[in-house]
């Protein structure tokens, strides 16, 4: 197919239109508006600096299960001596911030005008972070949207061993006791399958998230403690 070049009309063409590597629409713009439908469609952007936006909806999608998250026998040596301090939504710019200079070296989607998006985001209180501290230090962690029933991970970092595990099983273990779904992790990777993540058709995902927005007072905005 062509893809389509989006206007400033907020508007997406439907998931299956999407070509065979999950490109559905390229242009439009970053604001909440627009990133708030594209999520609640199953859609997401991610292109490099010097790109116009591009919109995507891969098929089959990366998903995790919160209640279904793999803790290995050595992460769970990790959790039980608490090396790390997890907090949600103490420091999402420095999260962000964290991500983007961890992909600086091989290229990052996270450009200056996504983080900007997604800071405006977090304070309009959709977008949240998990961070991992030792002592004052943020060492690991990550951030993404949460809509719903669901919650639309962007991206994570470590600069110590299991940093970003950890983030990622305290929030499965908060998100499960929520009664959360699924954790939507875009592209698969070895990490993330190592994790216990999978792959699903673009029908059953966006089936589960249209299920779980159809209630817009489901919203994670309030749900995240400062520390757990």
């Amino acid at each position: 197919m062509s893809c389509l070049y989006l206007s400033d009309k907020l508007w997406f063409p439907p998931v299956e239109e999407a070509d065979e590597i999950g490109l559905l629409a390229i242009g439009g713009d970053l604001s909440p508006e627009r990133l708030l439908l594209a999520y609640s469609l199953g859609i997401f952007p991610w292109y490099n600096p010097g790109e116009p936006i591009l919109w995507w909806s891969p098929d089959p999608r990366c998903v995790l299960f919160p209640e279904q998250v793999h803790i290995s026998k050595s992460l769970r040596k990790v959790l039980r001596r608490a090396e790390f301090l997890v907090t949600f939504d103490r420091d999402f710019s420095g999260v962000i911030d964290a991500c983007r200079a961890m992909r600086r070296e091989t290229g990052t989607w996270i450009t200056p005008e996504m983080q900007r998006a997604y800071i405006l985001l977090h304070r309009l209180g959709f977008a949240h972070s998990v961070e991992c501290w030792q002592g004052e230090e943020l060492v690991g962690g990550l951030y993404g949207l949460g809509l719903g029933g669901c919650f639309f991970g962007e991206s994570m970092f470590s600069r110590v061993a299991n940093g970003s595990k950890v983030a990622m099983v305290t929030l499965c273990r908060h998100l499960s006791q929520l009664g959360v779904r699924l954790i939507d992790c875009q592209q698969t990777s070895h990490h993330l399958l190592s994790l216990g993540a999978c792959e699903i058709s673009r029908a059953e995902f966006c089936q589960v998230v249209n299920e779980e927005l159809l209630d817009e007072r489901q919203h994670l905005r309030s749900i995240f403690p400062k520390a757990v």
